[in-house]
């Protein structure tokens, strides 16, 4: 439609009525209303804390108002240099810095999702060039051509909004934000997971720092024993054999100690990795383990799901997954777009200000798919699956972190009462070296007697070791059942993320 005294005029009744129908239908919005699925659960666990958390006193399944783990859980262990490594995860490493992008990625889907609820507008410029003549002959019989040529400059601004009207477009935003807080969440497990895992990798690490200990102490008692029988052979008392024993048993230990260092200079690796630095640039000194773990409380199964960030990824899964349906059941129904172009076309660019110049045009579009052969009934069906799939990874999540849950406190309660075990086991066969050490001297008892009760001694306190360093583990993966202290409250909100905060 073009005029220099063309105008768009408005009814009011008309036009209230049109702006009065299209906000009704804008707020039609089909498919199912995300409700959470129910998960399995349990009153409270089935396994009993540890002993030394009933000594304390203070063991008790941690109700919503109880004090629960927060924010830097490490620190539980009374440990600086374990502080100082933790503390760089979340700066340094690069595992997380994706997972960190990843998210901020996620974050602006949401925006691009939101925009769609509103009008594009562009504006364009062209110029033009056509000529159009006639060909005759002249008087002497030539042929002749003739015609004119014309430059047209156009420049249009066009705008085009697809309205809203069955909810398509906010069921996008709202996948969007979820798929955006599951992404948050996956962050927070990935960290939760870093950090617990340079924790454990730290107490393997003095773990074996423990037994280098034990293995040099040891590997100094056995050296006096080859003094020993050295001595009882130059004096006649004891046979070559004795001292081959002991010459043995004493090279085996310094060879075991060796060898552990292979491990550590692994386990020093990893923990650098992590904090985000090359293994040259960290280097953590020895130190022998000596506390068990320490007394922290534990939620109970129905509050455990809003404190582990994997469920809390698995759940807003679920609900992105949950408009997908709506968005794939809004195919069924037609679509209504608004378009408009208004602009200035002239021969002259000196005369696109006048009347005549200018031109507009504008209305709307209804479409509607009359037959595809089932494809968006398989659209819908499939979007159906996916969500369902998501609904049994969710309530396995659910299920894992129960599990896991149990196992640390089984490994927890189990271990303790085996420590206290093991002690016995060292004090009995320290007693048991000391009495054959005295009837070999005594020369009452070979010296077989003697390596049998080092090897058995040996054997009993580095059991108790590992024992302390499986317990301190076990603390730690416990602590990362537990959540770590994050909660789902720490999930950024809907109305942030489409406001861009």
């Amino acid at each position: 439609m073009r005029g220099n005294r063309q105008r768009w005029t408005s009814r009011p009744v008309a036009g209230s009525g049109l702006a009065l129908l299209l906000v009704a239908l804008s707020a039609c919005r089909v498919g199912p209303t995300y409700k959470r699925p129910d998960a399995p659960s349990a009153p409270a666990f089935k396994e009993q804390p540890p002993p030394e958390f009933k000594e304390a006193g203070d063991w008790k399944q941690a109700q919503p108002s109880d004090g629960q783990l927060k924010g830097k859980w490490w620190e539980l262990y009374n440990d600086p240099v374990l502080n100082g490594l933790e503390e760089q995860v979340s700066i340094s490493n690069q595992n997380l810095a994706q997972a960190e992008a990843q998210y901020r990625e996620a974050r602006t889907a949401v925006l691009t999702a939101r925009a769609g609820l509103f009008p594009a507008a562009g504006v364009s410029s062209s110029i033009s060039e056509t000529r159009s003549g006639t060909i005759g002959t002249n008087a002497t019989g030539g042929i002749v051509s003739a015609g004119t040529s014309h430059t047209s400059y156009t420049l249009p601004l066009s705008a085009s909004w697809d309205l809203d009207l069955w909810g398509s477009i906010r069921r996008g935003m709202t996948a969007a934000a979820a798929t955006a807080q599951a992404s948050a969440a996956q962050l927070e497990n990935l960290r939760l997971l870093y950090q617990s895992e340079l924790a454990q990798d730290y107490f393997q690490l003095h773990g074996t720092d423990s037994d280098v200990d034990l293995l040099d102490r040891t590997a100094k008692s056995y050296q006096e024993y080859v003094v020993l029988t050295r001595n009882r052979f130059a004096g006649g008392v004891a046979s070559d054999l004795d001292v081959a024993q002991a010459e043995a048993q004493l090279y085996a230990t310094q060879a075991l100690m060796q060898d552990l260092g292979v491990i550590r200079a692994q386990l020093e690796h990893a923990i650098a990795v992590l904090t985000g630095k090359p293994p040259a640039a960290v280097t953590i000194g020895a130190q022998v383990l000596k506390n068990p773990p320490p007394v922290f409380p534990v939620a109970v199964p129905s509050i455990l799901l809003e404190r582990r960030p994997d469920i809390a990824n698995a759940e807003r899964t679920m609900a992105a997954a949950n408009e997908q349906i709506g968005i794939t059941q809004a195919a069924f129904y037609p679509t209504l777009s608004l378009s408009a172009e208004l602009g200035l076309q002239s021969l002259s660019i000196a005369k696109w200000f006048t009347g005549p110049s200018r031109f507009f045009a504008v209305g709307p579009a209804l479409a509607e798919t009359l037959f595809d052969a089932g494809r968006r009934r398989a659209a819908v069906a499939g979007a159906q699956a996916a969500y369902d799939a998501t609904v049994a990874a969710y309530r396995q999540s659910v299920l894992n972190a129960f599990e896991q849950v149990e196992d640390e406190l089984a490994a927890l309660r189990i271990l303790a009462e085996e420590s206290v075990t093991a002690t016995d086991s060292v004090n009995a066969a320290n007693r048991a070296l000391d009495v054959s050490t005295a009837q070999y001297k005594a020369g009452t008892t070979s010296y077989l007697a003697v390596i049998t009760a080092q090897a058995t001694a040996l054997a009993a306190e580095r059991t108790a070791i590992d024992l302390l360093t499986r317990r301190l583990v076990a603390s730690v993966v416990l602590i990362q059942a537990s959540g770590g202290g994050w909660d789902a409250t720490q999930l950024p909100g809907k109305r942030d993320l489409t406001a861009g905060k």
